[in-house]
């Protein structure tokens, strides 16, 4: 039975599991998005969240503590320097999960996770209000209605516009 057992095994060994996650979150840390399944993206989510909450303080111990996960100078400075300053008001929610589809061999969900506040184009990307189809009834009556200022609009920009020529 599976009483109490709350995380995801991963089909590994803990050890296996363990480095697995260490070598995911080195990774995301280092290059702000990977490419993973979605089950190993959820659990990912888990395991660097707390540990860029750490980073968000600077000492010596919080540093040990992060560095007995990860084990890896690079990333440690990485984390306790861009990261920890893009991330320093915000209160959690430091990754974001999108979903890519299927893969080809297995048809495992495929999805990559990112830092949130590394990705500029999600920033400036504005929800597009999405046009609705109209019947053909009112687009026929709105046409003759539409094109009668646009007819003006023309003719009195038609002067300029032959002047121009015989200039050349």
């Amino acid at each position: 039975m599976r009483h109490n057992k709350k995380f995801n095994h991963l089909g590994r060994t803990a050890s296996h599991r363990k480095a697995m996650l260490a070598n995911m979150a080195i990774s995301l840390i280092m290059h702000k998005r990977i490419t993973t399944t979605l089950a190993k993206a959820k659990e990912l989510k888990k395991y660097v969240e707390p540990l860029i909450t750490k980073a968000k303080e600077d000492s010596t111990n919080s540093r040990r503590v992060v560095f007995s996960y990860l084990q890896n100078k690079e990333a440690i400075k990485e984390l306790f320097g861009p990261v920890a300053e893009k991330v320093g008001d915000r209160p959690g929610g430091y990754t974001r999960i999108i979903k890519l589809g299927f893969r080809q061999g297995d048809a495992a969900q495929v999805c990559f996770i990112e830092l949130v506040d590394f990705d500029p184009e999600m920033a400036k990307t504005e929800t597009k209000k999405k046009a609705t189809r109209r019947s053909r009834r009112s687009a026929k009556a709105e046409a003759p209605a539409a094109e009668a200022p646009v007819a003006e609009a023309p003719a009195a920009e038609e002067a300029p516009a032959e002047e121009a020529p015989k200039a050349e």
